[in-house]
């Protein structure tokens, strides 16, 4: 059991059976009255983001996490199948407990929080940035960089994004895993 003030980012409590990170935290101690936290929580499952807030000193559930990375092979009927890259043992992960999924390509190294004690994933993250080529868009028109107009692009993994107008087919592009936004043109 933990209490309020072991509080950290990225910290895992067990709230009513659901798991829950913490995604920010702020002790407060008002001039009148008892200190509390104010905290800001994500459900691990479904991921929406809900504010919760506690009496200082309050003892919670402390879920143990262990962040270990895997290597994406194929994808097959019961999900994606990644491997541990120095142990080789191979798990199955659904692809609803993986963000970004729609940018996963062969050979990717993901990092999955897994359950301690019961060997569970439960979500498995992307790295924040990845190098992808473009496998179809429009053609650009030479002078087309000086606005910021948009134009959809389909990506090596199947995936849609919008991309500047200056993008073309067979370019190697940068994007942002959390929310598919193009950053730029991939530096080899």
């Amino acid at each position: 059991m933990a209490t309020t003030a072991d509080f950290k980012n990225g910290m895992c409590l067990n709230i009513d059976g659901t798991y829950y990170f913490i995604v920010e935290f702020l002790h407060v101690k008002p001039g009148k009255g008892p200190a509390f936290v104010r905290t800001k929580l994500k459900n691990v499952t479904t991921g929406k983001v809900i504010d919760k807030t506690w009496n200082a000193g309050v003892k919670v559930e402390e879920v143990r996490i262990e962040r270990r990375p895997y290597q994406y092979l194929y994808k097959d009927e019961v999900g994606y199948n990644f491997m541990h890259p120095e142990t080789f043992e191979q798990i199955s992960i659904n692809g609803n407990l993986i963000d970004g999924v729609q940018f996963l390509k062969d050979g990717d190294i993901v990092e999955a929080m897994v359950h301690a004690e019961s060997e569970t994933v439960l979500t498995c993250e992307l790295p924040a940035h990845v190098t992808l080529e473009v496998t179809y868009t429009e053609p650009g028109l030479k002078g087309d960089t000086a606005t910021n107009t948009l134009k959809p692009a389909t990506l090596e993994t199947g995936a849609e994004i919008r991309v500047p107008l200056f993008i073309n087919v067979g370019e190697k592009i940068e994007l942002d895993t959390r929310t598919g936004a193009y950053i730029g043109r991939a530096h080899d």
